[in-house]
């Protein structure tokens, strides 16, 4: 990736930012960079930054594909920009995550501070953007150009990330919001959450039908059959365990880069970062996103013909996993449903992203690489040898809880 900090100190240019791809190539980002003029022009109506002093120096750009981002230097500190499509995230819809974010700061948790613009609010609405700013956290940002399903550096970063995440589930409890409504980029688990299967096609239908890019590009499949081939196998195997999963408020996009690091001392993770797919799920739903996101190399798998059990990180997931327990211990009916959870986890979000790609980015390549290879491919891939061999390692150790448990 070339380097991003580009940009015309004057504010005129625009700076050359390459954002993470579909694979493993950098591309030209979907959106434009944001710029230290409209940087300068937003932060106006920041009284904690405005106050202080101007920004002066635009010096890391984001290569996240969804949105434009960048570190602005101020004389008041750094400050993290996002701006996001209004179609993608509404001023209202970020402020229910800054709203998960102030309780979890409240209750100990360390994520980043949101500043509140002039008028009290923490999301600032313009023309067809909406934009968010925080300050930067404590911490350093060892992975910030690692792509989602990249895996730790370290069995030891992965326990770090374990415990972390333990600790959010613990300050998440009594934050009792409803679930999110938004409709693009959605990381939730309502579609499988129920006993029926025929409910689940339903729920399926209703989320298709409330999506018209989703519904356009789904007419030419039968995604009816494809759901009933596919993926209702691993929901009868769910089901069961469904009425002991309590509704949590969780991250859901637990991934290495979405968290700084303590500089010095133990490996520890400092700041907490990216609640943009922040909504009510549950503990396990949490759990079965971040073994998907970090242990499981999936943009590699196309390249290894044979022994691809090697793209699946047992030993970082067993360290994540024994962190986690060792701060907030999962019962023996959680630890049984993250093994059958964990093939669906990808699934809505696989089709938020399908509805993203037709509707919005017009991507007919990408479009069908959310619904055959992310949607349909990634709960099929758990059906191969490598699929087994990481649910089978899920299954042994909940059989050993829940040996431990009777014993």
């Amino acid at each position: 990736m070339s380097d991003p900090r580009q940009d015309d100190a004057t504010g005129q240019g625009v700076p050359a930012v390459l954002s993470h791809g579909m694979g493993l190539d950098a591309v030209a980002s979907s959106w434009p960079a944001l710029t230290l003029d409209e940087v300068a022009r937003l932060l106006r109506h920041y009284p904690q930054v405005a106050q202080v002093g101007a920004v002066t120096r635009l010096n890391w750009h984001s290569p996240r594909p969804f949105s434009s981002a960048c570190v602005a230097d101020t004389e008041s500190g750094p400050v993290f920009v996002k701006r996001l499509l209004r179609v993608i995230r509404t001023a209202d819809e970020l402020t229910d995550e800054h709203r998960f974010m102030a309780h979890l700061r409240l209750h100990g948790m360390a994520v980043s501070d949101v500043l509140q613009a002039s008028d009290g609010s923490t999301a600032h609405a313009e023309g067809d953007w909406t934009y968010e700013v925080q300050r930067v956290g404590p911490g350093v940002d060892r992975y910030r150009d690692a792509t989602s399903w990249t895996p730790f550096i370290n069995t030891a970063d992965a326990a770090a990330a374990g415990s972390a995440l333990a600790r959010l589930h613990l300050a998440a409890r009594g934050y009792d919001a409803p679930a999110r409504s938004i409709k693009l980029l959605a990381s939730g688990f309502t579609l499988f959450n129920t006993e029926e299967p025929q409910e689940v096609l339903s729920r399926i239908g209703d989320y298709i039908q409330e999506r018209p890019a989703l519904a356009d590009y789904l007419a030419q499949r039968d995604w009816q059959q494809e759901v009933m081939r596919v993926l209702l196998p691993f929901h009868a195997r769910l089901s069961p365990m469904l009425h002991g999963l309590t509704p949590l408020w969780t991250h859901n996009d637990w991934h290495a880069s979405n968290l700084l690091w303590q500089a010095d001392g133990p490996v520890a993770v400092a700041t907490v970062l990216d609640f943009g797919l922040a909504d009510r799920t549950c503990a396990v739903y949490d759990l079965a996103i971040a073994i998907e996101r970090n242990l499981i190399e999936w943009l590699a798998l196309p390249s290894m013909p044979v022994d691809r059990r090697s793209l699946v990180h047992i030993d970082q997931l067993d360290a994540m996993l024994d962190a986690y327990e060792a701060v907030s211990p999962l019962s023996a009916l959680e630890a049984a449903a993250l093994p059958a959870l964990l093939p669906l986890a990808h699934a809505e979000f696989a089709l938020s992203e399908l509805a993203y790609f037709h509707g919005v980015q017009k991507s007919a390549e990408n479009s069908a690489l959310a619904y055959d290879t992310y949607f349909l491919g990634h709960a099929e891939w758990f059906n191969s040898d490598a699929g087994q061999y990481l649910l089978d390692h899920l299954q042994r150790r909940s059989d050993r809880k829940n040996n431990l448990q009777e014993s």
